[in-house]
């Protein structure tokens, strides 16, 4: 296995790993505008993060964990605050212009981070799992229910561009 230093994660996460960070970021922050702060902070951390990395795929579930982390810690104090999210985590209302994953950004955190993880970036749900902090026949769970909540939103937008 070949180890990473500190210096040599650093400059492989900016290289390889910026536009996951960035893609994480956006889905899973709470505003659009956030997004950029959580690629950041991630930075940061891995700056100050005094060990290296066992493995290039050590350092891309620890980089998705530090994003998804931040996401959580935003949107934890944007409820705290009662701030309303902006029009950046649309409601079911996404049928102009809006796509899949519209919809699956309107999913509540755990299926919407667990599905985009699964389907978008191809992870298997033991490694969602270890990312997300959770076993992996809890992630099968949260697939399951938000593919079927995915459906029912599907279907109630159908049913009123029909009607």
């Amino acid at each position: 296995m070949n180890e990473l230093t500190k210096d040599q994660a650093f400059d492989l996460a900016v290289e390889r790993y910026a536009d996951t960070i960035y893609r994480v970021a956006m889905h899973a922050a709470p505003r659009a505008a956030d997004a950029e702060d959580v690629v950041q902070d991630t930075y940061e951390k891995l700056l100050h993060r005094p060990q290296g990395f066992a493995s290039e795929e050590h350092l891309k579930a620890w980089l998705i964990r530090v994003a998804v982390n931040r996401c959580h810690d935003l949107a934890r104090a944007a409820c705290t605050r009662d701030a309303a999210l902006d029009e950046s985590l649309p409601g079911p209302a996404f049928a102009e212009g809006g796509s899949l994953l519209d919809a699956v950004r309107s999913l509540p955190m755990n299926y919407r981070n667990a599905i985009y993880l699964h389907y978008y970036e191809g992870y298997t749900a033991a490694e969602v799992g270890e990312m997300l902090g959770a076993p992996a026949n809890t992630v099968l769970t949260w697939l399951s229910r938000g593919r079927a909540r995915l459906q029912n939103l599907l279907k109630e937008e159908i049913e009123d561009e029909v009607v």
